[in-house]
């Protein structure tokens, strides 16, 4: 549904599309044979605007798509209700480090030849209704693979369904190899499906798994599929996707050992797999700590796992590389909010999506506590930034309700909230914080990525043992961990006086008194983690456990 290319290409909402920019960039530095297909996005992912008190606006994203892309000339139809929805792709080339070129293209319905309302499902990410989305999957899934094939691709191998959001590429599938092979039995076709189909789940959250209404699937599908037979994949009278997808595959995986663990329990009887996520390392590598790079590890370009060789990089070269990196952020923030932040004072980062869940607030919930660390143990300052979706009115309040918190700081803390995060103001905020927070409730992180972005660039974590970070924490090594995996249910009181106590008593010391121990914990992060959680490893995984099976 999303894939993060370029910041100026608003064709991503968050984290999803992030990770799937990463794994095509990976492909194409490793001259992996895949093509990946999308959604046009005609007007954009929303642009974020903060009043004083914290109110969000969205506002669409002017962009033309044609300056970034080349029209296809094929175009196929779906049949959607009683009448057919014609589709146009765009061409995007990403190329790799040594030239290769992985085709993305963006599946566009906005055609003078489609009806004012169907000119309008590729318009917005995640936008409208129920309704809106099921046409949304229509298009990616069922046009996908028919575009694909007028493109040319006749002979594609496996069909990897990044989330349930493709997941009727299964039924065309079906479609396609009943016309080829009409002596086949619905047993042996299924199997021929299963054989070509991969499935990643990314969220633990049910709210993140689409479900549509039967009556409404029927409706809107009633031209492609009989009424039976939409029956048959429907479970307790709803189309759910990601049932859809996982009974249609024969690869299954979540997006860390955890989230793994915890699919298994939500959809027992299906073989789930797990390949823990990665980031590109390149891409998110800030520029200071990749002219460090360059000079001391000649091949982490194209091998990351080179990474490991940071560990030898004498503290000399790693501080002022991270120090520039904190200018280049600290000048961006004074600039935009006259914040009079400095390049001394221990900087906390927390940027993400704003959901309840991932508890943007959870450092603020002892402001009293908050200060007197601050007076007594060593100055801070913070910054953070992220949006919520649009129709999050929890998400929505969180953000107002930290505004105020900023407000009652204001005397003794430095607290800034920028808005509109995308991927250009992560490349500033993650490399130039002195540590990453991350505070989400335990089970709900599939995975996370912005700490494994902020290992590239040498800056710890103090994180919920969640995701990711369960297999990246080592205590005082790579970071720290708040809390404990004793329980999957999360305190907010006892995480957050853990925050505070690893604050006070060992990062802040350490910070302001032993320049060596600190320096030692950056080279740490980058040798044991950025040379694992990257996508080069990730993109290997799928090669050997899925693609190529």
């Amino acid at each position: 549904m999303e894939i993060g290319i370029d910041h100026k290409m608003p064709t991503y909402g968050g984290g999803l599309g992030i990770l799937a920019g990463d794994i095509l960039r990976s492909c194409a530095d490793m001259s992996v044979p895949i093509v990946a297909v999308t959604l046009a996005i005609n007007k954009g992912s929303l642009f974020q605007r903060l009043d004083d008190e914290g109110n969000q606006t969205e506002l669409a994203t002017d962009w033309r798509i044609d300056d970034f892309t080349t029209l296809m000339t094929p175009k196929v139809s779906v049949p959607i209700e009683e009448r057919e929805v014609k589709i146009q792709a765009w061409e995007y080339l990403m190329t790799g480090i040594g030239g290769y070129q992985v085709p993305v293209y963006f599946l566009d319905t906005n055609l003078l030849e489609n009806s004012t309302s169907d000119r309008e499902i590729t318009y917005y990410l995640y936008g409208g209704d129920e309704r809106y989305r099921l046409l949304q999957e229509i298009v990616l899934g069922i046009g996908g693979v028919r575009i694909l094939e007028a493109l040319g691709y006749t002979n594609i191998r496996k069909h990897h369904m990044n989330e349930g959001h493709s997941a009727l590429v299964t039924l065309e599938l079906i479609k396609k190899m009943k016309e080829d092979n009409p002596e086949y039995k619905d047993d042996r076709i299924l199997e021929l499906v299963r054989e070509k189909c991969i499935f990643t789940t990314h969220t633990p959250v049910q709210a993140g798994h689409d479900r549509f209404p039967a009556p409404l699937a029927k409706s809107l599908l009633r031209g492609y599929l009989k009424g039976s037979e939409i029956d048959e994949i429907c479970h307790e009278n709803e189309l759910n996707m990601t049932l859809l997808a996982l009974d249609h595959s024969k690869y299954i995986n979540g997006v860390a050992k955890k989230h793994g663990e915890i699919s298994r329990n939500m959809f027992p009887g299906y073989p789930i797999d797990s390949i823990t996520n990665g980031v590109h390392h390149v891409f998110w590598t800030s520029e200071p700590f990749r002219k460090l790079y360059d000079e001391c590890i000649g091949g982490w370009r194209k091998d990351p796992f080179d990474l490991r060789y940071v560990i030898s990089i004498p503290k000399e070269e790693i501080i002022p590389a991270h120090a520039e990196a904190k200018r280049l952020l600290i000048d961006l923030v004074n600039a935009k909010h006259n914040a009079g932040m400095d390049y001394d004072t221990f900087t906390l980062g927390f940027a993400r999506r704003v959901a309840m869940y991932k508890r943007a607030d959870l450092i603020f919930s002892n402001l009293d506590r908050l200060v007197n660390i601050a007076k007594n143990t060593g100055p801070i300052q913070i910054i953070l930034a992220g949006k919520a979706h649009p129709r999050d009115t929890e998400g929505k309040e969180l953000i107002k309700t930290i505004f105020g918190d900023i407000k009652r700081l204001k005397d003794d803390i430095k607290v800034v909230f920028l808005e509109n995060y995308d991927m250009e103001l992560a490349k500033f905020i993650i490399p130039g914080v002195d540590v990453w927070l991350n505070t989400p409730k335990r089970p709900f992180e599939a995975s996370g990525t912005s700490g494994m972005k902020a290992c590239l660039n040498g800056v710890p974590s103090l994180s919920i043992l969640d995701g990711w970070w369960l297999e990246g924490c080592i205590e005082c090594v790579t970071g720290w961990a708040i809390g404990s995996v004793a329980t999957d249910q999360s305190d907010d009181s006892k995480d957050a006086e853990d925050l505070y106590d690893t604050l006070e008593r060992v990062i802040l010391p350490m910070f302001y008194g032993n320049g060596d121990a600190w320096a030692q914990i950056m080279r740490y992060t980058i040798a044991f983690n950025s040379s694992f959680f990257n996508s080069h490893r990730m993109v290997q995984q799928y090669l050997l456990n899925a693609y190529f099976t």
